[in-house]
Parts: structure tokens; C-alpha cells; sequence
């Protein structure tokens, strides 16, 4: 049994892995969606994905295409709202310590790879709502009116690049995490991954 002195609050180990869900689902929503077509015929009601789970009803009938990008953004406002509340609760709760088997170098690893990963987390969601802002559509928050937009294609473009650019940059230090990890779980065999489970 682990000390529970070693281990992360509930709330800080519920918003890891909620967060962790929701970036890893903006990833594969946003590879899905810009596959599809610019034009296609417009609907009011959407079966996700094609899974057959759930059927979204629309007030107004959108091209498939402007539905999924919707989507994208408003459960990209939705989450960076969550990594705020996460990075409040990290402010104002002083994490556990490290395991004690952990080398220097790895606890500086360790320590410089999170401080990225909020940086990146917060510069990922905010590069996505500035470049819609700066489209002709702006942001709806799943159909109400949150940033108009500005109608400005060269800003838009820019911003795409750098919400290009810093999720390439999130997916990298995620597999670094995620290495990490796994490296003390099975090679290591340390209680760091525990620090994370409720």
C-alpha cells in the first residue's frame, strides 16, 4: 500500500485524466474531421462519428464539415476551462514529492516536462479560439454565440500554423510523458504511477 502523502489529491488525479481524455479526443476528432469534404450536403441530425451510439439533433441544418469543426471548438473551450480549474488546483496544492529512488536528473526531467505540459495546454486551446476568432464564423460554445469573428484570413492562416505547430509540439511531450510512465512501471518498477490513480 502506497502512503497517501505520496499520492496526488482525487481532485488533481480526476482533471489529469479527465484533460488527458479530452486532448487525446481533440487529436483524433481534429485527424477526422479535416478529412472531410469543403462541400457536402447539409443535415440536422448527425450519428457521431458513424458509430450508431448517439444522434446529435441540430437547430438548423450544416454541412458535416461545419458540424465537426463546432464540435471541435466548443469541447476546446470546454477543456481549456477544465486545465484552467487544473492549473488553479496545482497553484493552490502543493503536489507530492517524487518517489526517493528517482535520480537528479529525473526529477529535473520530470518536473521541466509538466511545467511544458501546461504551458502547452493552455498555448494550444487559446491558438485555436484566436484563429477562429479570426474567421468569418467565429466560435459558437455547442450553438450559442461565444467570439465573433473578425473575418481576417492571413491572422486566421498565422494561427492555424501555430495551433498546427504547438499541437505537434503537445503530441511529442505527451509520448515523452507517457514514456516516462511506463519506463517506471516496468523497467523501474516504482510506485510513480500510483501517484496518479485514485
Amino acid at each position: 500500500m502506497m502512503n497517501g502523502d505520496l499520492r496526488y489529491t482525487k481532485t488533481a488525479v480526476v482533471l489529469h485524466w479527465l484533460i488527458a481524455i479530452g486532448i487525446f479526443s481533440m487529436f483524433a476528432l481534429g485527424w477526422f474531421m479535416s478529412g472531410l469534404p469543403k462541400e457536402a450536403p447539409k443535415q440536422t441530425a448527425y450519428d457521431l462519428f458513424n458509430w450508431g451510439i448517439y444522434t446529435w439533433q441540430m437547430t438548423e441544418p450544416v454541412s458535416p464539415r461545419t458540424f465537426y469543426y463546432n464540435l471541435h471548438k466548443s469541447i476546446g473551450v470546454t477543456l481549456l476551462a477544465i486545465i484552467a480549474i487544473r492549473i488553479l488546483w496545482r497553484i493552490t496544492h502543493k503536489p507530492p514529492p517524487y518517489v526517493s529512488t528517482l535520480k537528479a536528473w529525473e526529477r529535473k526531467l520530470a518536473t521541466g516536462t509538466h511545467h511544458l505540459l501546461y504551458l502547452l495546454m493552455i498555448a494550444l486551446p487559446v491558438s485555436g479560439l484566436v484563429m477562429s476568432a479570426y474567421s468569418k464564423y467565429g466560435v459558437k460554445w455547442f450553438g450559442i454565440p461565444f467570439i465573433k469573428g473578425l473575418d481576417n484570413n492571413a491572422m486566421r492562416e498565422f494561427y492555424l500554423e501555430v495551433h498546427e505547430a504547438v499541437g505537434i509540439i503537445v503530441l511529442l511531450v505527451v509520448i515523452l510523458h507517457i514514456a516516462g510512465a511506463l519506463k517506471h512501471k516496468f523497467i523501474d518498477k516504482d510506485d510513480t504511477m500510483k501517484r496518479m490513480s485514485l
